[in-house]
């Protein structure tokens, strides 16, 4: 089963120049199950809140696949992420280190065409 969380229209921002977008939610719902995957495993509601920000160097990437139909070009780029975990059934909060020292091995942005294929130069 897979649950999908809409977006608040403030929950995404981008940069004046387009480089940085910004994803910051409150309160997704979410389940702690600590002895997953167990059949019997016991599970908890909890909460987390997060920012994710992606910031976009001005190396150029494209990958492409004809046979899957699909193409991305964009830029190679940084992640950093903070987030809160809450499980208030057992007065439990996590938090992750820092924004600011976070960090990530891979991230790029840009755009997708995924199910319809457009030759090189199109």
């Amino acid at each position: 089963m897979y649950w999908v969380t809409p977006v608040p229209s403030t929950g995404l921002t981008f940069s004046a120049d387009g480089k940085t977008a910004t994803l910051q939610m409150t309160d997704i719902p979410i389940i702690d199950q600590p002895r997953w995957p167990a059949m019997d495993a016991e599970s908890n509601p909890a909460f987390m809140d997060f920012k994710l920000v992606f910031t976009a160097t001005n190396e150029a990437v494209k990958y492409e696949d004809p046979m899957r139909q699909y193409r991305f070009e964009g830029f190679k780029a940084s992640a950093q992420l903070e987030a809160t975990i809450r499980v208030p059934s057992i007065d439990f909060t996590f938090k992750t280190d820092p924004l600011e020292t976070s960090h990530s091995d891979f991230a790029v942005m840009g755009d997708e065409v995924n199910g319809k294929y457009y030759e090189a130069g199109k």
